[in-house]
């Protein structure tokens, strides 16, 4: 009975898991604001997570953290987001920290297709292609 119950107590401890990688405050102190380019924070910082959608004026370094219980949804507990600018010359300029309380959840993009698979049944499905089905179609001529 004692083995029952710590293998229950096991299933109930959390497990984390980190993704991604957000450079450390003394490492984003590193960097002259003004002073160093692309390649300098390359160097010192690391290649970005993403670059900024219209081009290469910002990068990002986002770093999550996740716990989950047993069979439940892992939960996001903790994220930086460092974004470092650059100037249109190719100098850092501005580097930013965002954690989980500074951001919300947002839809880069949403296409929903209509479809039929709800009213028709995967039998009707099934038989409907077989008179569709060309075996010269295989051969290219």
């Amino acid at each position: 009975m004692p083995a029952v119950a710590l293998v229950a107590l096991g299933a109930c401890s959390p497990v984390y898991e980190n993704h991604g990688y957000a450079p450390p405050p003394d490492v984003l102190a590193q960097i002259d604001v003004g002073r160093d380019t692309r390649d300098d924070v390359a160097e010192e910082v690391g290649q970005p997570t993403a670059e900024g959608v219209l081009g290469e004026d910002i990068w990002y370094f986002v770093q999550s953290r996740f716990r989950q219980y047993g069979w439940r949804a892992p939960q996001e507990v903790d994220r930086q987001v460092v974004a470092i600018s650059f100037s249109p010359s190719g100098a850092v300029a501005n580097v930013e920290r965002f954690g989980l309380e500074d951001g919300r959840v947002v839809a880069l993009s949403r296409e929903v297709t209509g479809s039929s698979v709800r009213e028709t049944g995967f039998l009707r499905q099934l038989f409907g292609n077989i008179g569709n089905f060309n075996p010269a179609g295989l051969f290219d001529e």
